[in-house]
């Protein structure tokens, strides 16, 4: 009788750093699967307990840690066996929080002797950037080389989900507003479902000898325009707006006001768009083929119709 192949990531201890926001969620969520323990590690962890119900008793626990210390970093990775790091944000000092807790983690990983680390950085991370956020991502993908050699960097485009900020944000208001600004209309995005992003992540930390000491850049099946993409939420809420490209020296004056849902960083990258370069292995490398949006946008979407499942016609 031929034993069923024991997953690589059963009953391993995987430290997930940053896992209380909208990836971590997914990632953590793909390793509970797959039989391993995972600890969440974040400033705020309480902000990742509703994954308890999803965990086998003993599966899952929390550490409260602020990475950009060392002595946190080392203690948040104490006894594991592998670590993801999704430590990221596009306010404060971005060197110290994204580079600095990259390089905290990956040397705590390395004198741990755990024997995978997986480092989420980004598309369009760059050294020479003009945006604050690229240079950082560019840095900590450094730092993370060369404190653990062998660890894999992931760099996933622009991610959507049903619980998303991204897609979610542009369907409130369009369900809001009769007329609407568009930002950087012509700039490609891949966008990526979230749960295949949380999917490669989960695929490289399970088979280092595989996939560790590379880069892939990871992204959705199609590129698309922003005002394309805007069009296609509209479309899907039944209903007709104006839309109104606005001019890019108007857009970086709307970013650099405080206040504003988008900032400098977030507007420079969005207009360079936000697709693979092609110098990188991707999904496929990795078994994977990814979702398009298209795929879960009409059931999305359902709920910011006028009449929800109810058309026109029968709600009367």
């Amino acid at each position: 009788m031929k034993m069923a192949r024991r997953d690589p990531l059963d009953g391993k201890l995987v430290i997930v750093v940053g896992g209380s926001g909208f990836v971590g969620d997914h990632v953590a969520q793909a390793l509970l699967a797959r039989g391993a323990r995972v600890r969440v590690a974040s400033r705020h962890p309480e902000k990742a307990y509703r994954l308890k119900t999803l965990a086998q008793l003993g599966q899952i626990q929390f550490a409260r840690c602020d990475a950009t210390r060392a002595d946190s970093a080392a203690a948040a990775v104490s006894g594991a066996d592998a670590v993801v790091n999704l430590v990221g944000s596009f306010e404060g000092d971005l060197m110290k929080t994204i580079a600095g807790s990259a390089a905290n983690l990956a040397k705590a990983a390395a004198e741990a002797g755990c024997g995978a680390f997986v480092h989420v950085s980004a598309i369009g991370a760059d050294a020479d950037s003009p945006a604050g956020y690229a240079q950082a991502k560019a840095a900590s993908e450094a730092e993370v080389l060369s404190a653990f050699p062998n660890a894999t960097i992931v760099r996933p485009s622009v991610l959507f989900g049903e619980d998303d900020n991204f897609v979610q944000m542009f369907a409130g208001l369009v369900s809001t507003f009769p007329v609407l600004p568009v930002f950087a209309p012509t700039a490609p995005i891949q966008a990526l479902y979230v749960d295949d992003a949380a999917t490669a992540i989960v695929v490289a930390l399970a088979d280092p000898a595989a996939h560790g000491g590379k880069t892939f850049e990871i992204a959705g099946p199609e590129p698309i325009t922003m005002r394309q993409l805007n069009e296609r939420i509209t479309a899907a809420q039944n209903r007709k707006r104006t839309f109104i490209d606005v001019p890019d020296g108007a857009s970086a004056l709307f970013a650099s006001l405080p206040g504003t849902p988008m900032n400098s960083d977030q507007w420079t990258l969005l207009k360079s768009g936000n697709r693979p370069s092609g110098d990188h292995p991707g999904l496929a490398e990795l078994g994977i083929t990814p979702r398009p949006l298209g795929l879960f946008l009409d059931r999305w979407m359902t709920r910011y119709r006028k009449h929800g499942r109810f058309n026109e016609k029968l709600a009367g």
